[in-house]
This record gives structure tokens, sequence and C-alpha cells, in this order.
């Protein structure tokens, strides 16, 4: 633990951003993170518990009360080496993940929580500066060969501990880079994409053969059930992967976006949030683009109030766009959750991201009634007020409305995989469109296909950055388990 009366002494300190008109100029993080001194008084915070709940609040168990003590200690080489020992990628989850660990903190139940994922960052910062995130490359190769489709978090995660078990590791990315929604669905001035880039070198030098513009499907590719984007310049077939691998392991995403079958919807200017947001990130990296989605001088609005639809709002602020709404169909949480009745799982409260921040008007128990438009061109949007009683909703009438609207961005989520890659590798499904495989430590994340595992928002559907690691390694153990009789990687 940190100060035995550290909890007692100070108060949370939270990270602090650029000024609104600076970050606006750019895509780059904003983000200020804590110095030393800060995160050794965050770290003093974390009290003698008994029961660290913040553990099973993180999807990945960071060992946290251990990184908080060292970090006190200002032991930092000590605080990395805990803090990789269950997350092979903590730049990404302390940038980018909600921190539902500080949502379990027992602190949290009468105060506010320790600042957990804001150590969390400035442990991994300080490794990098140190050079301390070195290439661990395996002693000793078993001569198994296994492939990983889709380098996502959970695809870079499985195929760095598959490595490091002595396995030599291909891995398969339809896009042009690796990443996945890291690469082209998060914004880059949530996370610059030099940090994966930086973990791509230490993977090439862990042995893992890397395969860009790849797609790894049927005959007839994606099919038409795809409303996904890639650059895939090369197709690889299931058969051939299972024939020349001694396992396979797909942790591709849950890349079908939820459509607004309404009418006007076939109208130019309504598009899917993954449609608009690769296409910056695209941009940014140096790639020239024909007729990119833009938001300059335009009235958005964006449907869906969660962490997709608030990378609109940022991305088209930093466009120029005249107006930006965001739409949600539930009422407006409460700004402050009943710590009693939710702790220690995750609270439905009022959040504001530094998106909203910058400039974003929120409108809450909204729904889309119809696209108005011109010539076949968007021009608005016909919405309704909704009343919710008793977890059902009900149209308020007339209480109808048309605004105007030059740019609507569908950021509902994400609905399943793309269906005709499972087909043609033969994967049962579940009810919901995943891949069915279960997380039994016994055949954990196998499929019904021989030597054919699944992992990641593939199998469990959308979810967070890091769950997709705590997939990915999971399943990279149970690989090692299918292909030596036993593993010593970590659960």
């Amino acid at each position: 633990m940190g100060k035995t009366t550290g909890f007692l002494e100070y108060d949370r300190i939270e990270e602090s951003y650029l000024p609104v008109d600076k970050r606006l100029k750019n895509y780059k993080e904003f983000v200020i993170g804590i110095n030393d001194s800060q995160a050794k008084i965050q770290g003093a915070r974390c009290m003698d518990c008994g029961t660290p709940f913040c553990n099973n609040g993180c999807p990945v168990n960071n060992i946290i009360p251990d990184f908080n003590d060292l970090v006190y200690r200002q032991d930092w080489r000590a605080a990395i080496e805990v803090l990789h020992s269950t997350n092979n990628f903590p730049e990404f989850t302390g940038r980018i993940c909600p921190a539902p660990c500080e949502a379990a903190c027992t602190l949290g139940i009468n105060d506010d929580p320790i600042g957990i994922k804001s150590i969390e960052h400035a442990i991994i910062d300080r490794a990098w500066e140190e050079g301390w995130v070195a290439p661990k490359p395996a002693e000793h190769k078993t001569g198994r060969k296994v492939a990983v489709v889709g380098a996502g978090p959970a695809g870079l995660a499985a195929a760095q501990q598959l490595a490091r078990a002595g396995h030599d590791v291909t891995l398969f990315e339809k896009n042009d880079r690796v990443g996945g929604l890291l690469r082209y669905g998060i914004p880059d001035f949530k996370l610059e994409k030099s940090h994966i880039d930086r973990r791509v070198e230490q993977l090439k030098a862990e042995g893992v053969t890397i395969r860009t513009s790849v797609l790894v499907a049927g005959k007839d590719g994606l099919g038409k059930d795809s409303k996904v984007t890639n650059w895939a310049n090369e197709t690889v077939a299931p058969d051939a992967l299972l024939a020349d691998f001694d396992a396979v392991l797909l942790t591709g995403g849950s890349e079908q976006s939820r459509d607004l079958p309404v009418p006007g919807r076939e109208l130019s200017g309504v598009h899917f949030a993954m449609e608009f947001l690769p296409q910056q990130n695209k941009v940014n990296a140096g790639d020239r683009l024909k007729g990119q989605i833009r938001a300059d001088g335009k009235h958005v609005i964006v449907i869906g109030g969660g962490d997709t639809g608030s990378d609109c709002v940022g991305t088209s602020n930093r466009h120029g766009a005249q107006s930006v709404t965001q739409f949600e169909l539930l009422p407006m949480p409460p700004e402050h959750e009943n710590k009693p009745l939710v702790w220690p799982y995750w609270p439905i409260k009022l959040r504001t991201s530094s998106s909203h921040e910058e400039g974003c008007t929120r409108e809450f128990a909204i729904a889309t009634k119809e696209f108005i438009g011109e010539k076949g061109k968007l021009t608005g949007v016909k919405t309704v007020r909704l009343e919710w009683k008793d977890g059902k909703m009900s149209e308020v009438p007339g209480s109808e409305q048309i605004l105007k609207a030059d740019l609507v961005l569908l950021a509902m989520g994400f609905v399943s995989p793309v269906q005709s890659v499972l087909k043609a590798f033969g994967v049962d499904t579940d009810p919901r469109g995943n891949a069915r495989a279960s997380t039994d430590f016994s055949g954990g994340y196998a499929t019904n296909v021989p030597k054919l595992f699944a992992a990641g928002d593939i199998r469990r559907g959308q979810s967070l950055v890091v769950w997709a690691i705590r997939e990915g390694r999971q399943a990279a153990r149970a690989v090692d388990e299918f292909l030596m009789g036993y593993s010593e990687l970590p659960r």
C-alpha cells in the first residue's frame, strides 16, 4: 500500500488538458499527465482496504495496489514490471480506457477514487522514456506455427504472448496498417499512432511476422453483408490457413455498424461513424483521399451518445463544423451516481468528455423519425421527444421538430462481426452473431472447428480495449496449452 494515512491527507489529482483553442488546431494528444510528485501523492492515497476491488474491476486484473505503492516509493522500474505482468499495452489503456478500476476503488465509496488511470499513464510513459520497454524474444522455439487473424488490441496481445512462448506467429491484418480500431477508429487526439508503431516494432523484434493488406475470407470476400471499408489487396482462404498452421486464432472486431433504417437514410450526407473517423486518421497518417467526408462549415448531428459519438464530435470540431449536436435515445443520467447502490460496478451517470467541452449541444431522450433532404442531399433531421417509464419509451405527442443538418453521423454501436468471415471458416455463432467459443479453462476460446480459436470482439461482441487485451492474453494461453499440452503463460 502507499502511505498509511495518505487517503486521509491527500485529494485526488486529475490530469489536465491543453486549452480548447490550442488543441482544436491539430490532431495531437492534449492530455497533460501528472508529474512524479503528483503520481507519488496519488499512490499515497491507496489505502490498505483488505480486498482490493480495483483488481477485479480491471478486466486484465492489473495488480493495482502493488504498482501504486511502488510509485509512491518512486520505484518506477519495478512499477512497470508489475504493470507489464498483466497488461501488454498500458499506453493504450492509460489513454483510452474508461477506468472501471476506479469505479471499483474502495476509497470511491465515500471519496474521490485514486487516479489509477493517470498513474498507469505515468508509469508507461516513464518506462518508454527510460528505455525500459524492450523486446523479449523467446529463448527456445517450439516449432509450432500460429496464425492470428486481426491486428487490433486482442490480436496484438495474443501474438506477443504466443511469440514469447516460442511459437512462430504470423499476424494477418486486412487494413494497410496494424492496430484495428486503435488505428482506424480512435482519433489521433486521443491516441497518437506512434504508440502503436513502436509496439509493432517490438513485436517484429520478438519474431512476429506481420502481413498487412491481407484479407482472410471465403471466395466472395467479405460479402454483401459488410459495411466495412478495407484496403486489402490480397486474399487468403480459411482452408489454406488451417492447413498451413498448427492453430489459428480469430481476433477480428465487431465491425457491423448498427444502422438506422428510417425514411431518407439513402440521402447524401448520412454516414456511419466508421466511414467518417477512419478517413481522418488516414489523412493524419499522410494518405491522400478523394472525397473525404468533412464537417467544415456544416451543421453536424451525431446520433449515439457513447464514446464513438464523442469521437465524431471532437473530429467535427477540428474540421471546423458550424454546429455539432449529439443525440442520445435514453434520458439524461444523473450527474452523480448512487454509490451505495452501484459500487463496485460501473455506474450510470452523466459523463462529459473532452470533446463535449470543445463545443457540442447534447440532446437526451430524443429519437430520429426521418432524414429530410432536397435533390438527394441531406438538409435536416425530423425528431421526436421520448418519455421513459418503467424502462419503456413512448413518443411525446406534439414534440416533433425538424433540425437543420448537413451531415449526420451514425454512432450507435456495432451489432456483430462480419458474418461472411465466420461462415467461411464454418464457425458456429451465438444468438448475437458472435463466434461461439467458451472461456472455460478446459479448451478455452476454442470454436467448433478443429484447431480454430476466437477471442476479442469477434467472440464477446463490441467492448473496451482493455477487454480485448484480456481476451488476447487468455486465448494465447489456451492456444499454447492446445499446442504443447501445458502452458506457462499467465491467465
